[in-house]
């Protein structure tokens, strides 16, 4: 007896759903980006920091090998230096003249060698260690090759001293329209991470990420902090965990600090160094956040773990090309129907205007329209470093880039 084949229809629906589910996740994130681009976008109404006041600050800057652009650091952070507020410099297994420089410049310098023990985390660990003596009311993190001036350091001292929670500053690198178009691209992509979507994130999660540097913690919680890890994305971990036991960082939008943009090939191992962190730290992490927001009902927790669920902007568009291709591609195929085609296209389109939009708002003096276009070759430009983290995974070191 000769069995029928399957009715195309059914075969077809099918296929249907399987590009349905093929689809879904990465509709969910793109949708989310969108969402956040474009809370980030509306800009917030300047509140007035609080004035300079009685809250002790210590500013550390964790630095390792250093010696070049230290002095001018502190220099400048020493004119901007609010009162009630002093430096520390850790010296962290440098190999050069760091701790000199910065005792040249009348500042408190601690020293530490540990082959076995290196990061930026131990750095930090080993300036609580310093302080806990005499601790002061707010730590401030300052990377060496940082600027930031009088009023965004009262700004964060005062929010973190009055509100008692990890705050944040705005965290950019500086305009550089000279730069190659790929400098500019990484840029630009840099503040759309770290103003349009933290300011996003701000308004659906009631928090934001730390970044490293521009950061201020009240000392309760540097002190109690799990800071001695070789970890390299520390500053993402330790605002997420924050937040977890009920101490959200906060966005202040009236700091703002500025570093140099790198090389195109120092930018490339800075990515490196940073998305190779964050997608570890993300597949870690995002489930388990994710599944305690479902079983609590918690939107803004649900909001905070799809914000770690985006991968860095080339990453998102590789992705969603590749799997719109394959979608279609099976579409064609088997006779499937073509909405889901159809609708995460319409979705990646929202995504297109959403950058385009934060690019007229905020990216200009970033992103020049002539490297603008370039855009699809930047992502071409960062397969290699994507090979390479999904080979080697991502780096295990405190990696320090020309500049």
């Amino acid at each position: 007896m000769v069995q029928r084949a399957a009715h195309p229809t059914k075969v077809s629906d099918k296929v249907t759903f399987l590009i349905v589910v093929l689809l879904l996740l990465p509709a969910a994130i793109t949708g989310f980006f969108v969402l956040e681009v474009l809370a980030g976008l509306a800009r917030g109404r300047k509140r007035r920091h609080p004035p300079e006041g009685p809250a002790r600050a210590v500013i550390v800057i964790p630095a390792h090998d250093e010696e070049a652009v230290l002095e001018n650091t502190l220099h400048a952070l020493g004119n901007a230096l609010p009162s009630h507020a002093s430096i520390l410099v850790v010296a962290d297994n440098c190999t050069d003249r760091t701790a000199d420089v910065a005792r040249a410049q009348g500042v408190r310098v601690v020293e530490r060698s540990d082959q076995d023990r290196r990061g930026k985390g131990f750095a930090l660990d080993y300036a609580r260690q310093t302080l806990a003596a005499d601790p002061p009311d707010v730590v401030l993190v300052v990377d060496a090759d940082c600027a930031i001036d009088r009023t965004s350091l009262t700004a964060l001292i005062g929010t973190a001293a009055v509100r008692r929670r990890p705050c944040q500053s705005i965290n950019l690198l500086r305009p550089s329209p000279e730069a190659a178009p790929m400098v500019q691209v990484s840029t630009f992509a840099f503040m759309l991470k770290n103003v349009v979507r933290q300011r996003g994130l701000q308004r659906l999660a009631g928090r934001v990420h730390l970044t490293g540097t521009g950061m201020a913690l009240p000392w309760a919680h540097f002190a109690n902090a799990d800071l001695a890890t070789s970890s390299i994305v520390e500053d993402i971990r330790l605002g997420f965990e924050l937040a977890e036991a009920g101490f959200p960082p906060q966005l202040v939008e009236e700091a703002i600090i500025w570093s140099s943009p790198s090389s195109e090939a120092g930018t490339l191992v800075q990515r490196k160094r940073w998305e190779g962190g964050f997608l570890d730290m993300a597949r870690r992490t995002a489930p388990g956040a994710m599944g305690r927001a479902l079983r609590h009902l918690d939107l803004r927790g649900m909001a905070a773990a799809l914000d770690l669920c985006v991968p860095p902007l080339a990453l998102l568009g590789l992705v969603n090309v590749a799997v719109l291709i394959v979608a279609a591609a099976l579409t064609v195929l088997s006779g499937a129907h073509w909405w889901p085609v159809a609708t995460f296209f319409i979705i990646l389109s929202f995504m297109a205007a959403a950058v385009l939009a934060a690019w007229a708002r905020e990216g200009r003096a970033f992103l020049s329209a002539r490297a603008l276009v370039r855009l699809p070759l930047y992502v071409l430009w960062k397969v290699p470093l994507y090979l390479g983290l999904t080979r080697r995974g991502a780096p295990s070191e405190w990696l320090r880039t020309g500049r």
